[in-house]
């Protein structure tokens, strides 16, 4: 059977590591709006919560949940669709906002990574929660005004639009942060808005180099 297992969560304060688990699933408070960003992977998928009142956003919890390399890939899918479900069942969010995936010359990479974007979209869709996706690029360039800003640099700045002391030290869980503030911005029209276009081989390629443990 496949296992999954969370590592570096933060939740609720500056700094404060929460439970993989929390007891009892979140009361929603009236008029705030929780969106769940994704950051999808086969070996690696990153999430992030954020509960928006007016203006006002708080990071809920962030972390990267990791499936066991060995596995079918098809056990991974399963995996993947039951953690969604369970973070979904957890904060009962309104909107998911995933990082869509790369086109490129790598097919079978490209075709695993959509795989794990689509049972996560359908995770969302069974609990009718609308979903929006948005290109890496796009991302970073709401984020920092820079479409081809550095990791850090994305970190740095979601530190200070959260007002935050750290983030998760996983690169997927700050990717996820990211696509859900990317999803506010766009949705207070601050921005280009959500983008279902996909970037240029060369880009594709340049994310398997970056990213070689994401894909297995």
């Amino acid at each position: 059977m496949s296992k999954e297992r969370r590592a570096d969560i933060v939740g609720p304060g500056a700094g404060a590591l929460a439970k993989s688990r929390p007891d009892a699933p979140a009361a929603k408070v009236l008029g705030e709006r929780i969106i769940l960003g994704i950051d999808p992977g086969t070996t690696v998928m990153g999430f992030g919560v954020l509960a928006v009142e007016g203006q006002a956003l708080r990071l809920v919890e962030a972390g990267a949940i990791r499936f066991e390399p060995g596995d079918d890939h098809t056990l991974k899918l399963r995996a993947i669709f039951r953690s969604t479900l369970e973070i979904i069942e957890r904060h009962l969010p309104d909107e998911l906002a995933i990082e869509a995936q790369f086109f490129g010359k790598n097919v079978q990479s490209m075709l695993k990574l959509g795989r794990a974007q689509g049972v996560a979209i359908a995770a969302a869709l069974q609990r009718d929660i609308s979903v929006m996706e948005y290109a890496p690029k796009r991302v970073k360039q709401s984020i920092t005004g820079n479409g081809n800003a550095a990791k850090e640099q994305v970190a740095a700045m979601l530190l200070s639009i959260l007002r935050i002391a750290d983030l998760p030290s996983s690169t997927d869980a700050t990717d996820a942060v990211a696509v859900a503030v990317c999803h506010h911005f766009a949705s207070q029209g601050r921005g280009s808005g959500a983008s279902v276009k996909r970037a240029a081989g060369k880009d594709w390629s340049a994310f398997i180099r970056n990213n070689p443990d994401r894909i297995r």
